[in-house]
């Protein structure tokens, strides 16, 4: 048995209790992996699931827990590989499913992104409304009245979402026009986040770009929360002059939310999927 593992298995186990290791098992290395991760040891929580599959190769778990492991880690291509055994080992994993889906959305493979989220539909025909992620998909391939009618559905589940109704706009914008599109702006009343309510005012007509970035630098909780905001005000301001035709302000807005105030987390994919598709580097 080796070192390293010796010294992984005593650093999970009270001082008081034996000092035995654990018999390598799959629950085990698996075990040790998930622990090895939240400890920021990401390599040795790759390297001790991947003991894990090679013990047990049909047990969907460990490609799924590894799938896991190379989403954090920023590695859509290694996710997708191992979301694809998981779901040859069990094709009802809907979980896979809605994953893998995410990730070929990081990649820009948006037809393989909706069609595995339909995938996931079928299996859990309960989420539909839920599923903006989908409507963001349907969005970048260019089916704009089915993403319409996804964040439509969406309104029903979630009526107080500025970026629902602001990506219902954009869908109306690209199939009938910027005026067809704030005459039918889904309605919006309660969204508490900075600088929503400013975003929505923005696209209605109402605003000036320049009050989504003062609301964001000025509004809401304390310091900490800036580059969020932030964030949020590029994104949708880029958003917003793309779908009008600024293509200048539309760049350097999307450029600053995909680089100077980037977010880990799915709309920060979406600036930096944006940025890929409109400016490559």
């Amino acid at each position: 048995m080796r070192l390293i593992f010796i010294i992984t298995v005593l650093s999970l186990v009270p001082a008081s209790r034996s000092l035995a290791a654990e018999p390598v098992s799959f629950e085990t290395l698996q075990r040790q992996a998930k622990a090895a991760f939240e400890n920021n040891q990401r390599e040795e929580a790759v390297r001790l699931v991947t003991q894990a599959i090679a013990l047990d190769p049909k047990n969907v778990r460990g490609y799924f827990i590894r799938a896991r492991f190379h989403e954090e880690n920023q590695a859509p291509a290694a996710a997708i590989a191992d979301y694809d055994q998981a779901i040859k080992l069990d094709p009802r994993l809907a979980d896979a499913w809605q994953h893998r889906g995410s990730e070929h959305f990081k990649l820009g493979q948006f037809q393989e992104s909706i069609a595995d989220f339909d995938q996931f539909i079928q299996l859990v025909p309960q989420q539909a409304a839920q599923h903006w992620q989908r409507g963001i998909s349907l969005y970048y391939a260019g089916r704009f009245e089915a993403s319409r009618k996804q964040f439509a559905l969406h309104q029903t589940v979630n009526p107080n979402d500025v970026e629902n109704a602001v990506w219902h706009f954009l869908c109306v914008a690209r199939l009938e026009g910027v005026e067809k599109a704030r005459a039918t702006l889904l309605p919006i009343t309660g969204d508490v986040r900075v600088p929503m309510m400013e975003i929505y005012g923005l696209f209605a007509g109402k605003l000036k770009p320049e009050a989504v970035l003062k609301a964001a630098k000025t509004k809401g909780p304390p310091t900490r929360h800036l580059n969020h905001q932030l964030f949020y005000a590029h994104l949708y301001l880029g958003l917003y002059f793309d779908v009008i035709g600024d293509e200048s302000r539309a760049r350097e807005h999307i450029l600053l939310a995909a680089e100077q105030y980037q977010t880990d987390d799915y709309m920060g994919d979406v600036a930096r999927v944006h940025r890929q598709l409109r400016w490559p580097k």
